[in-house]
């Protein structure tokens, strides 16, 4: 079992509020089983975070890495304003 360290936490009126109630509720055996779960929250939102962000580092990277030539403004703005007319339309036909 790793090693447990005993730290010490400054916390807002409310934040203490809220940890103090949630024991005090039964949803939680302690105060320090609040922290480790808001702890581990906390690391499993910056695993989720850092995944997004290499996804979004990924697909940057394909798109400089696309050899097809870029479009210009009015190119992608037609484009676009195609995309949004088919989607309006297939939105039509579904609510008919």
């Amino acid at each position: 079992m790793p090693q447990s360290e005993k730290i010490s936490v400054t916390m807002t009126p409310d934040m203490r509020r809220a940890v103090r109630e949630s024991v005090e509720a039964g949803e939680y055996a302690s105060t320090g089983e609040v922290l480790r779960d808001a702890l581990r929250l906390w690391l499993r939102q910056r695993i989720e975070d850092a995944e997004r962000l290499a996804a979004i580092r990924a697909r940057i990277e394909r798109s400089l890495d696309d050899p097809r030539p870029s479009l210009s403004a009015d190119d992608a703005e037609a484009h676009m304003k195609q995309f949004f007319e088919q989607e309006a339309k297939a939105r039509d036909n579904a609510a008919a």
